[in-house]
């Protein structure tokens, strides 16, 4: 994977967006089987903003078992539920219409979470005006997910937010975390250039109705990539993204939010990426019951330079020597993580030219050592990036491949 610069990603996002159609129909045709999803022949343009035409697909399992989807596509965010884990879903309701300007890029997805009384809360971001300046929208549902307040603003100030990242904790708070450009936008009007945006986060009590004011984390993150989170043994918020760090260097920060505040940052691996350009290629952290952080990550730093993993058992203070994932003659992207117990779960991409293979290995002692990995999915044609979610003890990857429809895949269970 080569870097591009950030001005030429922004224009290759535009672009895209230009290329969908926006056609939502009026009642969304989603009660399919796999077999049965509208696919694309190579070169045409997937039409309308079902699930077979989207970009980008989050699930998450509500209390009762039911699979919610949340998915972009050509400009509309839309939600969906699945009563039989994702073989059917309900007709799709449409929570907004952006057009183009939706934010749908490599590392751009919608959030979504439950509580155990069924109350859904939803985030995405849309770029507001033509200088890529973004807001993060909520919406909430009351019933299930079968309607949704109307979307409105996460935070109000006038420069950008964009990659919003959501935990819902055991006790129904939720937690969100984004890129702020707040700082970023003072010093332009300063005169000074500063790079980058920051890392801010907010808690909400009372299902997403109100946040907290929000805070800062770090003040000098990456300002394209997503953010990686997951809870600790205590509840807190751990995150994981690309930080920016003296020099200009871009590598890895992990971090611990608890309710007084931010924890200290603490860098994963010294991979000395020394760059201002923006690769959209954010990492992926998960906390096992012991608390140790399981982080994977993409790099091009002068040290190492492809996808890597490494653990930390003593709060990232320290990490252990970062482990290449999948071969390092492959073209490997998007690794994702989940650990259950002291079980890990680790999946990636892989592109041999014709189509993308997602690779699984396994780990059931917390990381310390690793079982051979194996190929669970390929698909010719745009695929979404791999990602790991549970239902009880069961562990399930969940894909969107444009060719052979949306697959939710039970690959183990909780020992």
């Amino acid at each position: 994977m080569n870097l591009i610069p950030y001005s030429f990603n922004r224009f290759l996002l535009l672009g895209a967006l230009l290329l969908g159609a926006l056609s939502f129909p009026a009642q969304a045709q989603m009660q399919m089987d796999h077999s049965s999803m509208v696919s694309t022949k190579p070169g045409n343009t997937c039409q309308g903003a079902g699930l077979e035409c989207a970009n980008a697909a989050t699930p998450f399992f509500t209390q009762d078992g039911k699979l919610l989807l949340a998915w972009t596509a050509n400009g509309v965010v839309a939600v969906a539920q699945s009563s039989d884990l994702g073989k059917t879903f309900s007709p799709a309701v449409k929570i907004a219409e952006h057009g183009k300007s939706l934010d749908a890029g490599a590392d751009a997805r919608p959030q979504i979470v439950a509580d155990k009384q069924g109350n859904v809360f939803l985030a995405y971001a849309f770029f507001k005006d033509a200088n890529w300046n973004a807001q993060i929208n909520t919406a909430r549902s009351t019933d299930g997910a079968k309607t949704f307040t109307k979307p409105e603003s996460l935070v109000n100030d006038s420069s950008s937010q964009r990659f919003p990242s959501v935990l819902i904790k055991s006790d129904g708070d939720i937690f969100i975390a984004w890129i702020d450009k707040r700082l970023v936008s003072a010093a332009k009007q300063g005169g000074q250039n500063r790079l980058g945006g920051s890392i801010a986060y907010s808690f909400s009590q009372d299902g997403g109705k109100n946040f907290q004011a929000e805070r800062f984390a770090n003040e000098s993150s990456c300002e394209c990539c997503r953010i990686g989170g997951s809870l600790d043994p205590k509840g807190n918020p751990v995150l994981a993204y690309r930080a920016i760090f003296p020099g200009g260097i871009r590598d890895q920060a992990s971090q611990v939010i608890s309710a007084s505040g931010a924890g200290p940052i603490r860098k994963v691996a010294d991979d000395n990426w020394k760059t201002d350009a923006c690769p959209h290629h954010g990492p992926s952290i998960a906390v096992s019951n012991d608390g140790t952080f399981h982080v994977a990550w993409y790099t091009q730093g002068s040290k190492r330079s492809g996808v890597f993993y490494a653990n930390s058992s003593n709060q990232g203070a320290s990490y252990t020597k970062p482990s290449r994932v999948g071969s390092e003659s492959a073209n490997v992207s998007r690794p994702y993580l989940l650990a259950l117990g002291q079980q890990v779960w680790l999946v990636w991409k892989e592109f041999d030219g014709v189509q993308s293979s997602v690779y699984l290995k396994e780990s059931s002692d917390d990381g310390r050592t690793w079982a051979a990995p194996k190929i669970l999915s390929s698909t010719a044609g745009y695929s979404d990036h791999p990602l790991l979610l549970a239902q009880g003890n069961q562990v399930f990857l969940s894909w969107l491949t444009r060719n052979d429809g949306y697959q939710l895949i039970n690959i183990g269970q909780k020992q």
